[in-house]
């Protein structure tokens, strides 16, 4: 079946007309779901089942970013609280094996929330590793600033997720912890020499470059290409991405939507696909903004195809929990003493 390179938002918690056709007619690989598309567990599986429907794909991925604290779409009172990665990464300096299960945990729990919804994908891990300074847009959602931490609890994130039947998504490659504003509102511009990059930043994606799905980052590095961000620049997903870090799986851009970049929507997707990125993500679910995307992404074939297929067969075989109760209950601990520590 084939599909256009694609991920789409929509408006509401269901589909209009308008969107239903759009949808039969485009064909996104994927939808990305917000808190505006979210009111009740029956609502969302309606939803993605109605996004299913339309592209004529049973397994068309639907992604959210649900990340805990800050980032979360799901909340209570129909899902459980999640705090933030960073939060139950202090427990690294007492336990890190209790800081590698508190991890898996709530990406097991959070993916085991997400795929009774009909949702197959999650954007996390969050691999960026903090720095002192920076932009406060990744802060807590970073597992930390050393790249052994971030490494070791960003597998723990990937094998908790992979385990409840949901793909992962690393983001944001190769590194937003050094950006000193929001990539949201601006264009960060990153001035730190390659070496210096090469021992902290890239680390955590070069070590999970197995993950099956990456999220670029709308950031220059002026080492690597200082015209482009890293989304709309051949050199850096040739050369670094796909080069030096050894990422081979299926490279998202982060949302077009974003103020960093440039150009009219067209414009700012001819540049990512001539970049190398697999799927062009467009979030805000702006009608006349998905109908300029869909005309200027492709079909997907040839490598990006396989690339997009292999992505989504790596989580096929979810592994529910004998002692669900149980798992939340441990998990609940870790939170607990977490919050203890400072």
């Amino acid at each position: 079946m084939s599909y256009k390179t694609f991920i789409s938002g929509c408006a509401g918690t269901s589909l209009s007309e308008d969107e239903i056709d759009f949808f039969k007619t485009e064909k996104p690989w994927g939808l990305i779901v917000f808190a505006r598309n979210i009111d009740t567990p029956e609502q969302i599986l309606h939803l993605t089942s109605q996004f299913r429907m339309a592209v004529e794909r049973e397994d068309a991925p639907v992604f959210i970013d649900q990340e805990g604290g800050r980032v979360r779409r799901l909340r209570p009172p129909h899902w459980p609280e999640y705090p933030a990665m960073g939060k139950l990464a202090r427990l690294w300096g007492v336990d890190p094996e209790k800081a590698k299960r508190a991890v898996y945990l709530q990406s097991y729990l959070m993916g085991i929330d997400l795929i009774s919804l009909g949702i197959t994908v999650n954007c996390l891990p969050v691999l960026d590793v903090r720095t002192e300074g920076a932009s406060d847009i990744v802060g807590d959602r970073s597992y930390g600033t050393s790249p052994d931490v971030v490494i070791a609890l960003g597998r723990a994130a990937i094998d908790g997720t992979l385990a409840a039947g949901v793909v992962p998504v690393m983001k944001h490659m190769p590194g937003h912890g050094r950006a000193l504003v929001d990539s949201h509102l601006e264009l960060p511009r990153v001035k730190a020499a390659l070496a210096e990059l090469e021992t902290k930043d890239f680390v955590p994606f070069k070590a999970l470059a197995d993950c099956p799905m990456a999220m670029t980052a709308h950031i220059v590095f002026e080492a690597i290409d200082p015209d482009n961000p890293v989304t709309q620049s051949p050199c850096a997903i040739s050369e670094v991405l796909r080069g030096k870090l050894g990422f081979q799986g299926c490279l998202l851009s982060d949302d077009i939507s974003m103020k960093a970049l440039g150009g009219d929507v067209e414009q700012r997707v001819k540049l990512i696909i001539e970049a190398g990125c697999d799927m062009v993500l467009h979030c805000n679910g702006d009608m006349q903004e998905m109908v300029a995307v869909a005309r200027a992404v492709p079909w997907t074939k040839d490598g990006c195809f396989l690339r997009a297929n292999e992505a989504m067969q790596s989580a096929l075989a979810p592994q529910p929990a004998a002692n669900a109760s149980g798992l939340r209950d441990e998990f609940e601990e870790l939170v607990r003493q977490a919050g203890e520590l400072t």
